[in-house]
């Protein structure tokens, strides 16, 4: 399904300037190639980690950030919150292997308007960066019509999240098989704030043990097995 309307006749483009981040040169390697090879579509920078991504993009004041999900160092849900409230002119594109409803609500719930699976970029990149540049949203993926709006009207109404993205991370690091003491390394924060969130997602969810968290988060996509 995809939200927004993709030129279809050729013309002339007004310039759109694009940061890619993902923590794989192959892939950033490939995008610059599709990208720069479009009448009014030029690549301003590359990085590999969402504190480089919020960085380079306060820098470059790029229109459009095409973002991996799953960054490392600050993942793509924190990156897009710091770089939607810093520069609200700057479209974010999610780009990634994820295609459930827990990664569309937290893409939505930061600011951002662009989701791209990464099994549909040869048919839809060039359409979603297009519709970015707009300020028009644009999805790809299986969701439907129907949940796309339920999901927007929940924003428009204020419905909280169940999880907060750190809480959403410190159970994906968790279901991966960190102790807490990793956690807390991994994201630098002290042991006892990492209890404070582990604790915290494992009420709202209703949740009773690690063996729990990690159906949960295997279910819910935060981990692939």
């Amino acid at each position: 399904m995809i939200v927004g309307t993709p030129p279809f006749l050729a013309g002339i483009y007004t310039l759109t300037r694009i940061l890619i981040a993902d923590d794989h040169q192959v892939v950033r390697s490939g995008l610059r190639a599709v990208l720069e090879g479009h009448s009014g579509l030029t690549v301003v920078g590359e990085v590999a980690d969402g504190q480089e991504a919020v960085a380079a993009a306060l820098r470059l004041k790029p229109d459009v950030v095409i973002l991996d999900y799953a960054m490392p160092v600050l993942n793509g849900v924190d990156a897009t919150r710091e770089i939607r409230q810093k520069l609200p002119r700057t479209e974010v594109l999610i780009f990634t292997l994820h295609d459930s409803q827990q990664v569309i609500e937290d893409i939505l719930s930061v600011g951002a308007r662009g989701y791209l699976l990464k099994s549909d970029a040869n048919d839809h990149l060039i359409a979603a960066v297009r519709a970015l540049g707009r300020h028009e949203a644009y999805i790809s993926g299986q969701l439907s019509a129907e949940l796309l709006d339920t999901l927007l009207d929940r924003r428009r109404k204020g419905k909280p999240d169940l999880l907060t993205p750190r809480e959403r991370e410190v159970v994906r690091l968790i279901a991966e098989g960190a102790s807490n003491k990793d956690v807390g390394v991994h994201l630098q924060v002290s042991l006892k704030t990492v209890e404070t969130h582990r604790a915290a997602a494992m009420r709202k969810l209703g949740l009773h043990s690690t063996a729990d968290l990690v159906r949960y988060a295997v279910k819910n996509r935060l981990v692939i097995i």
